[in-house]
C-alpha cells in the first residue's frame, strides 16, 4: 500500500506528536469513515500504537496506521497540510475518488 505525506504534512504531524509527548510506538491513524456529504470522510488521529490488523507504514519517519477497511480507499492518496486565508488543515488528493464535495473532507468512490 502507498500513501504519500508531503514534506509539509510530515513536519506538521511530527510537530504535533512532539508537542503532545507521544510514545515511541505512536503514529498517525489515517482512516476512511462512512459519512460526510458525499458518503465517506477521512479521519486523522494520533494513536499510541497500531491495532492488531493495521497495516503499518513508515513515511519519512512517521508511522502511519491504516485499518483493513480503509486500505481499499486510501491506495495512492496524497495528504498535504495547507494554509490559506480561509484557514489551515490537512487536505487529501485521492486518485480513487469519483467525486467529492465543496468541504474537501468527504468523497465518493
Amino acid at each position: 500500500m502507498q500513501i504519500i505525506l508531503t514534506p509539509t504534512a510530515v513536519t506538521k504531524v511530527q510537530e504535533f506528536m512532539s508537542e503532545h509527548g507521544t510514545a515511541q510506538e505512536a503514529g498517525l491513524r489515517v482512516a476512511v469513515l462512512p459519512g460526510g456529504c458525499s458518503g465517506f470522510q477521512y479521519g486523522l488521529n494520533i494513536e499510541d500504537a497500531p491495532d492488531g490488523e493495521d497495516e503499518v507504514l513508515d513515511i519519512a519517519g512517521v508511522k502511519v496506521f491504516v485499518d483493513p477497511f480503509s486500505v481499499q480507499y486510501l491506495e495512492g492518496v496524497e495528504i498535504d497540510y495547507v494554509s490559506t486565508m480561509m484557514g489551515s488543515g490537512f487536505s487529501f488528493r485521492n486518485p480513487s475518488a469519483a467525486g467529492g464535495c465543496g468541504c474537501g473532507s468527504s468523497f465518493t468512490v
